[in-house]
C-alpha cells in the first residue's frame, strides 16, 4: 500500500516508519520546514544552546517499550525534571511537596502530620470534584490553591479555575516527601543531541519520502491508498463546522551571560504577572557548557487561525462541536486520525507513540484481515 503521513511529528513518523518496515511505500509531508512537530530542538545562533523551540519536553515515561523504542533511534541522557515557582515573593517547589509545604506555612512537620494537616484544610464537602478548583480546594485547600493553582491556570487557561474541568489538575500529584522530581516514571530523560535527530533517524529508511514546507492538498489522495492525518481534526474538513478551542503561546527570547535563574522552569502563580513561566534552556541539557544562556518567558492565549496549537480546552462548547467532527470522520473512508491534534486530546510523547505503534499494529490486523484501516485508534470523546 502506499500510505501519506501527514504531519512530520512522532505520530506520523511512529506510524510511518513501521509501514515501511512492513514494505510499504511512505510518503511524510509538513506544512513546517523542520521534523519533529512542536517537540522540535536546534541550536541557538547566537549561544550555542540546544533549544526546545516550541516549549520544554522532557521525556518520561514507564512503558518499557516505548523507552527502548526511542533508545533505538537516539542516545537519551538522564534527566529529572524540576520545577520552582515564584509566588508571594518566594520561591518554592513542585509539585507541592514536604518542603513546599512546610516552607509555606512556616513549619517543620514530619509526612504523617503534613498529610493531617493538608486534611484539615482540604474542603470535606466536596464529594466528587467536577471542576479544577473543586479539586484542588478538596486536594490541598484554599491557601495552596490560590498561592499555586488559581492564578497560574487563569492565565494559562484563559478562564476561571471553576470553568475547567478536574482532570486539568488530576495530572498534578501532591508528595509527603521531600521529593521534587517534577514526575515519577522509571524512565525519564533527554535525546542527547535533542528530539528532532531522534526523529529524523526514524524516518531515515529507503520506503520513506519526507517532503518539508508541503502543505496538505486533498488532490494527494489520489495517489495513495490510505492517508494518516495528524494535523488538526477540524482542519481536515476545512473548519466547516467552526474550529475547535486551542490555547497557543507567545515566547519573549532573551539572553545573558551566565546564569539567569539557577533552574530549567520558573512558574509565576501571581495573577498580576502576565507571563506564565520562565524556561532557561541549557538546564535541559545539563551535560553541556554554556558561557550565554538563553531564555523564554511564556505567554498564553487563545489560539487564532493562524497561530500554533498547543493546548486542547475541551469544555462544553468544544466537546460539542467535538462530537459532530467525529461523526464526520467516522463516515470517511481511506484516512485515519491520530495524535494530539487529530484525536483533540492532550498527549504526552511517550503516549503518542504508544498510541502510534498500536495504530500501526492495527493497520497489519486490519490489512491481513482485509478489512478496513481503523479511523481512530482512540475514541476523541
Amino acid at each position: 500500500m502506499k500510505f501519506l503521513m501527514v504531519g512530520a511529528g512522532l505520530s506520523g513518523a511512529v506510524i510511518g516508519r513501521a509501514m515501511a518496515e512492513a514494505g510499504h511505500d511512505v510518503t511524510v509531508i509538513d506544512s513546517r520546514d523542520h521534523v519533529a512537530g512542536n517537540c522540535h530542538t536546534a541550536r541557538d545562533q547566537e549561544t550555542g544552546v540546544l533549544v526546545h523551540v516550541y516549549g520544554p519536553h522532557i521525556f518520561h515515561t514507564d512503558d518499557e517499550e516505548v523507552w527502548g523504542y526511542v533508545n533505538r533511534f537516539t542516545p537519551f541522557k538522564p534527566y529529572e525534571n524540576r520545577v520552582k515557582s515564584t509566588t508571594r515573593g518566594q520561591v518554592f517547589s513542585l509539585p507541592v511537596n514536604l518542603h513546599t509545604i512546610n516552607q509555606f506555612f512556616g513549619m517543620t512537620m514530619r509526612p504523617d502530620e503534613a498529610r493531617a494537616f493538608l486534611k484539615s484544610q482540604a474542603d470535606t464537602s466536596i464529594r466528587s470534584p467536577e471542576t479544577f478548583e473543586e479539586q484542588a480546594l478538596c486536594l490541598v485547600g484554599r491557601d495552596l490553591y490560590e498561592a499555586f493553582f488559581k492564578g497560574y491556570a487563569e492565565k494559562q487557561w484563559g478562564c476561571a479555575p471553576s470553568a475547567l474541568p478536574a482532570s486539568v489538575l488530576k495530572r498534578l500529584p501532591v508528595r509527603f516527601t521531600y521529593d521534587d522530581n517534577y514526575f515519577f516514571h522509571r524512565f525519564q530523560g533527554m535525546p542527547e543531541d535533542g528530539y528532532t535527530p531522534m526523529v529524523a533517524a526514524i524516518l531515515d529508511h529507503p520506503n520513506i519520502t519526507v517532503s518539508l514546507s508541503t502543505p496538505y492538498d486533498p488532490a494527494m489522495r489520489r495517489a495513495h491508498d490510505h492517508v494518516v492525518w495528524s494535523g488538526p481534526l477540524d482542519g481536515y474538513f476545512g473548519y466547516d463546522l467552526g474550529r475547535l478551542g486551542y490555547r497557543t503561546l507567545d515566547f519573549e527570547r532573551f539572553t545573558t551571560t551566565g546564569d539567569w535563574q539557577g533552574c530549567a522552569v520558573m512558574n509565576y502563580g501571581d495573577r498580576d504577572v502576565p507571563f506564565t513561566r520562565i524556561t532557561e534552556h541549557k538546564y535541559f541539557a545539563p551535560w553541556e557548557q554554556h558561557e550565554k544562556t538563553v531564555l523564554y518567558r511564556e505567554y498564553s492565549r487563545a489560539c487564532g487561525p493562524d497561530d500554533i496549537p498547543y493546548y486542547p480546552i475541551r469544555l462544553v462548547e468544544e466537546k460539542a462541536m467535538l462530537a459532530d467532527y467525529v461523526d464526520l470522520a467516522k463516515r470517511e473512508s481511506g484516512v485515519s486520525f491520530v495524535g494530539r491534534l487529530g484525536t483533540y486530546r492532550y498527549l504526552d510523547m511517550d503516549v503518542t507513540i504508544r498510541e502510534a505503534l498500536e495504530t500501526a499494529r492495527a493497520f497489519h490486523g486490519a490489512m491481513a484481515a482485509g478489512t478496513p484501516l481503523p479511523v481512530f485508534l482512540q475514541d476523541p470523546l
